[in-house]
């Protein structure tokens, strides 16, 4: 049976590597979306038939409706979402600025709420689908000057959280996607430069923030390659997916933490319900 994928933010990175994946197949269709036209030039390679290239905003309500309804007319259904577009921010949270957060806010939260809101129905008609969320390592644990962005994937992991109990008895599921950093050309959005001198040695790691092809040791095209073979060969996904060296033993370790103090203050939590 031929499925169809919707990909958020084809341009780069891991959206870009997983649609090239997608559209090699010969029995599946991609609705592939960026913000640019030219962004998705890379895939006239392709089948043209089986390709829907859906320029749209994520933040843009009304754009996300018409494009989801665009490729619904086209191929009849919508069987995988991946949300994958998204904005980073490094700056210290003091230092950081309110108005370029909010805008980031806007496209990793409200955005991935757009897209999935208008496919939903679709999903919910078909009584099956799958919704792919790439959060982060970051939506788990935090690192300095990453915290507002760290708090977009926090909301993605509590939205994902919420959703897939709504959905499940639906026949959706629901599996969001932890990735470490990888070697990847990825929307490194602003940057908050350090000018506060308590917070001097964070300067390194904010000057080094750009919009260029990051030296991490994650392999992009095989996170796209895991991603598909999960959303393809696999009757149940998991709930969460870390991929990584950090995202792994990241998310241990905050686990760990955390479970330490749940257990070491247990009878003080259980205690006030009297």
């Amino acid at each position: 049976m031929t499925k169809t994928w919707m990909i958020t933010g084809t341009s780069s990175g891991f959206g870009k590597e997983l649609a090239q994946i997608v559209a090699k197949q010969t029995d599946t269709n991609l609705v592939a979306t960026a913000r640019k036209t030219a962004d998705l030039d890379y895939l006239d390679a392709f089948d043209a038939k089986r390709i829907a290239k859906v320029i749209m905003d994520v933040t843009d309500e009304t754009a996300v409706q018409s494009g989801v309804a665009a490729a619904n007319d086209k191929f009849g259904g919508i069987d995988v979402l991946v949300n994958n577009a998204g904005l980073g921010y490094f700056g210290t949270i003091e230092e950081s600025n309110e108005k370029d957060v909010r805008q980031m806010f806007e496209v990793n939260v409200f955005g991935l709420g757009n897209v999935t809101k208008a496919v939903l129905p679709i999903m919910r008609s078909q009584k099956q689908g799958l919704i792919v969320n790439i959060s982060s390592a970051l939506g788990v644990t935090s690192l300095p000057t990453l915290g507002w962005y760290s708090a977009t994937k926090f909301a993605v992991e509590g939205y994902s959280n919420a959703l897939r109990q709504e959905v499940a008895p639906l026949g959706i599921q629901v599996m969001n996607v932890e990735p470490s950093g990888a070697r990847t050309k990825w929307n490194a959005g602003k940057t908050a430069p350090v000018e506060i001198a308590d917070y001097i040695k964070f300067a390194d790691m904010v000057n080094g923030a750009s919009a260029g092809v990051t030296q991490a040791p994650g392999n992009p095209e095989l996170i796209a390659e895991i991603i598909y073979d999960f959303a393809t060969n696999h009757e149940t996904v998991p709930e969460h997916l870390p991929l990584g060296t950090f995202a792994t033993d990241g998310i241990k370790q905050e686990l760990t933490n955390t479970l330490k103090d749940v257990e070491e203050y247990h009878d003080i939590s259980v205690g006030i319900d009297k």
